[in-house]
């Protein structure tokens, strides 16, 4: 006789929040599998059930044993809090049975059972805060690499998603939650409402209302999930609410509305809707149906050789119609006329080509790092262009990366200017590299700590883009500005001889 496996998820912790067929799912098992904080919260319902019972990091262990209960006849419960499938157990239990070798035709009956998430008992307790287009993004680099969760953060910020932060932070994961705030603040106000909730439902629930800027000042755990509001949320009486969009037809104070009921989906109410969009970008396309395509191609970062096959591909590619400049930023500026610009730029990056584009935009100026010998500085270098690299600004925004004190490559006469010395970072800013009255920039930070210099970059670029003119020159900006990122312009510091080869 084979048994049966029930996925549960429980909802937020409360007997009341609990579905009906969550209650008969546990009441019908022999075996209540899961984490002992779980199992505690639902005591009271599994009393007198065999319960398996294990701690964090052992959700593997927890899965095959409830496999191997069920497939010894019993009927077996694998329980999460929220629901099973949105960082529960469900995915993980049904990877444990394929790698047994299970069918859903022939093997272990397996019946997922839905619960309320996070996401949802924490936004009935703020107000509405998701009524509009909402993503979940857990916090956990565990099993997740930070750099696929930073991207995340980063893409759901940029699209104005409202977003419910899962897992922000921990005894040991305390950067994240700082990170991610980093982040969203490149794209967001700091004044963006922010909800934080603690053990929704349960005896010790907490709920606070904050903003992006201030919210790293209240307590953030474990327990904690963050909602982040959109462009348009807003807080009203201790609620957070976003809109749906209603006020774009309704008059929400007028009992007589603008539009009769069969004139509000007509397309002449609806201008933002994808078919006059489309017909717009279809009239465009009929007219040309070709692009320019402008971007800057090099073999890296930190890598000044080319390979034979690089050229005679980026060659091939360009073609005789296209052009390809060589440029004092070391890199070639390649022009074409293409219906295929995503297959151009997939076929360069395939043959070991750093890709980027070209214009207002944010472009990385690094040295050679003496081939490679110097090479400490090259994960930040790196790691700022993955980050910031083709962002659109006010106006190109160059930034120099030189890999030690001899900044032989010119870093600072660049607008942004980054030496590596003596293990740690100098800053230079609102260099000026053409022009009769060009000039270095101002030594404005000696010794910035390498785990710092991203953040201290990513606070100039983010004033840079929120508060510079179009087309303004950052060092014009900075002696408009007066402070950028908290540095003072005209305050330099005394510029340190460098050794030969430091």
């Amino acid at each position: 006789m084979v048994g049966k496996l029930f996925v549960v998820g429980f909802g937020p912790g409360s007997v009341d929040h609990m579905t009906k067929r969550a209650r008969e799912a546990i009441e019908e098992s022999d075996v209540i599998v899961g984490y002992k904080t779980y199992v505690d919260l639902i005591k009271d319902i599994i009393r007198g059930k065999e319960v398996i019972s294990t701690g964090m990091t052992e959700e593997v262990s927890r899965a095959q044993e409830a496999v191997k209960q069920a497939e010894r006849g019993k009927n077996v419960a694998v329980i999460s809090s929220g629901d099973a499938g949105l960082y529960g157990m469900a995915g993980l239990v049904y990877e444990v049975l394929i790698e047994n070798g299970w069918h859903k035709e022939t093997g272990i009956e397996v019946e997922v059972i839905p619960g309320i998430s996070a996401i949802h008992s924490c936004a009935a307790l703020l107000g509405a805060p998701i009524m509009h287009d909402a993503c979940t993004i857990s916090l956990s680099d565990h099993l997740t690499p930070w750099h696929v969760i930073a991207k995340r953060i980063e893409a759901a910020a940029a699209a104005d998603f409202v977003i419910a932060l899962y897992n922000p932070k921990s005894g040991r994961r305390t950067q994240q939650i700082v990170e991610a705030q980093r982040i969203l603040l490149t794209y967001r106000s700091p004044h963006t409402p922010v909800g934080l909730v603690k053990s929704a439902y349960r005896e010790r629930q907490h709920v606070v209302l904050t903003n992006i800027g201030d919210m790293l000042e209240h307590d953030i755990g474990m327990l904690t999930t963050v909602i982040i509001g959109n462009s348009s949320t807003f807080v009203h009486d201790g609620l957070m609410i976003t809109p749906r969009g209603y006020e774009r037809k309704y008059n929400l104070s007028s009992a007589v509305q603008p539009l009769k009921p069969h004139e509000r989906l007509r397309p002449e109410a609806e201008p933002w809707a994808l078919t006059h969009v489309r017909s717009l970008a279809e009239e465009a396309y009929a007219k040309v149906n070709v692009e320019r395509l402008e971007v800057a191609v090099s073999p890296g970062i930190a890598k000044k050789t080319w390979e034979p096959e690089q050229m005679v591909q980026l060659a091939r590619i360009v073609g005789e119609q296209g052009t390809i400049t060589y440029t004092p930023d070391h890199y070639f500026k390649v022009t074409m006329e293409t219906n295929r610009a995503d297959e151009v730029v997939r076929a360069l990056v395939q043959v070991g080509l750093t890709v980027a584009p070209v214009g207002d935009v944010f472009v990385m100026k690094a040295c050679d790092f003496c081939d490679g010998e110097k090479k400490d500085a090259i994960p930040y270098a790196e790691q700022l262009y993955k980050q910031f690299g083709g962002m659109k600004l006010p106006k190109e925004l160059r930034v120099g990366f030189n890999g030690c004190g001899m900044a032989c490559y010119g870093a600072v006469h660049e607008d942004i200017g980054i030496v590596y010395r003596k293990g740690a970072f100098d800053l230079f800013l609102g260099g000026k590299t053409v022009g009769r009255n060009a000039h270095p920039g101002q030594l404005v930070a000696e010794g910035i700590h390498p785990d710092d210099l991203v953040e201290t970059i990513a606070r100039i670029i983010a004033q840079y883009k929120e508060e510079g003119y179009a087309n303004e020159r950052f060092h014009k900006f900075f002696e408009r500005k007066k402070e950028v990122g908290g540095f003072v312009y005209g305050q330099t510091k005394n510029i340190e001889p460098a050794a030969c080869g430091e």
